[in-house]
């Protein structure tokens, strides 16, 4: 065992790749083993994703949470295009049957607040660092450059800029606004040449959304 994360954390690749291929393959798992696996392997992918980002945090350098106003205005920006532009756009990715473990577990139940917290702390603190390490330090400069290590946080490339900001918002349901956050998530990557800012927006917005969702009732978001 202590081989193998040693393997992970030597490799820039391995480092930035695997616990977001985890972290997805549980995500696609969610709901395979009944309705009610939706919530519990949710809850059990956050506890995991806590765990590979205490393995690789030592090796990724650039993952360090940072806090600014440029951060707290792009994560609320982000989220209220989010909201406020759902109604206009065509989703490509049928939303399915909503996340609400209230439907599930009983209105009101404990369970059910259990999981909504679950979700809520997942999506704020979990989420962030895997995504924005995958997305941000690695794919973003992979599209430069093959050695993509070598390749400065700060550079700007069009062509990265929009590849990835579009990969990373047609992996959610609202599309448009996604690829907004990634353009924003970005954006913030490339003028602090780290991804604490990002994480930091990228949680603010999650956040945001989280609580959104539930005092409106607003499932269809999750």
């Amino acid at each position: 065992m202590n081989d193998l994360l040693k393997r992970v954390r030597a490799s820039p690749l391995l480092c930035r790749v695997v616990p977001f291929m985890i972290f997805v393959t549980l995500t696609a798992l969610q709901g395979k083993f009944g309705e009610a696996s939706r919530y519990w392997i949710y809850a059990g992918k956050s506890v995991a994703g806590v765990f590979l980002v205490w393995v690789i945090w030592p090796a990724v350098k650039e993952l360090r949470w940072k806090f600014s106003l440029e951060a707290v205005a792009v994560g609320v920006l982000v989220i209220v295009a989010w909201v406020g532009l759902d109604p206009y756009y065509r989703k490509f990715i049928d939303g399915g049957k909503p996340w609400n473990p209230h439907a599930q577990f009983g209105e009101g139940s404990g369970l059910a607040w259990f999981f909504v917290l679950a979700r809520i702390a997942g999506s704020t603190f979990v989420v962030p660092p895997l995504e924005e390490m995958f997305y941000r330090s690695f794919m973003y400069r992979y599209m430069v450059k093959g050695d993509f290590d070598t390749v400065s946080l700060k550079q700007f490339h069009p062509w990265a800029f929009l590849l990835t900001s579009t990969l990373f918002g047609l992996t959610h349901r609202e599309w448009l606004a996604g690829i907004l956050c990634g353009m924003g998530y970005q954006w913030l990557v490339l003028r602090k040449g780290h991804l604490g800012d990002a994480m930091t927006a990228h949680a603010i917005s999650n956040l945001l959304l989280g609580l959104w969702i539930v005092y409106q009732g607003a499932w269809q978001f999750w």
